[in-house]
């Protein structure tokens, strides 16, 4: 409902607002996404309202030659004032959201600053980070002022789902084949 996109670009505004004026930027009024729309959505709530949100994409993404099956993690947030309270282990919730999708892998990717958050997932699921990949993205927009790629040095997050984590394969770039999501 409106009501819900509202709720959930104003989350995202409050945030991703603080790691910089841009990131918040993609929420203003109702939109409830930045690149991509994502197809399923965990979201939690308290008293206050949205407390913690993931979303999912189900796509082909190129990982060196190789065309691949992925369901894409991303919007990934827990609001400021819930931040290191154990929120990480919400992927728990996810997971088997991407067993009943029989997808070979879940992928996201992530800033180098949140390497350490990211690798706490691994308590709970199976996650691989990776570094010294560079993941291609297409713009969200087109626009005559900005090319219509973007190419990001970033830790790329997998967690096997289906296949075995020896199935990915090895290579240094992904394309996205789309936005990120």
């Amino acid at each position: 409902q409106l009501d819900d996109h509202v709720e959930l670009a104003s989350f995202f505004r409050k945030t991703y607002g603080p790691t910089g004026a841009f990131n918040a930027k993609p929420f203003e009024g109702s939109r409830s996404w930045a690149g991509a729309r994502p197809e399923l959505r965990a979201i939690a709530y308290d008293s206050n309202g949205v407390a913690a949100h993931m979303g999912l994409l189900r796509r082909f993404i190129k990982v060196g030659e190789v065309d691949l099956l992925v369901a894409e993690l991303g919007l990934y947030g827990v609001r400021p004032d819930l931040e290191g309270l154990g929120i990480s282990h919400s992927l728990r919730v996810m997971y088997p959201v991407l067993q009943q999708l029989r997808v070979p892998f879940g992928f996201g990717a992530v800033r180098h600053a949140l390497q350490k958050h990211v690798e706490r997932f691994g308590r709970h699921v199976p996650a691989n980070v990776l570094s010294g990949i560079r993941v291609r993205s297409t713009l969200p927009d087109a626009r005559l002022d900005l090319p219509p790629t973007r190419i990001e040095d970033v830790l790329v997050v997998v967690f096997p789902v289906e296949l075995a984590m020896s199935d990915w394969p090895t290579a240094t770039f992904i394309d996205r084949n789309g936005p990120e999501l």
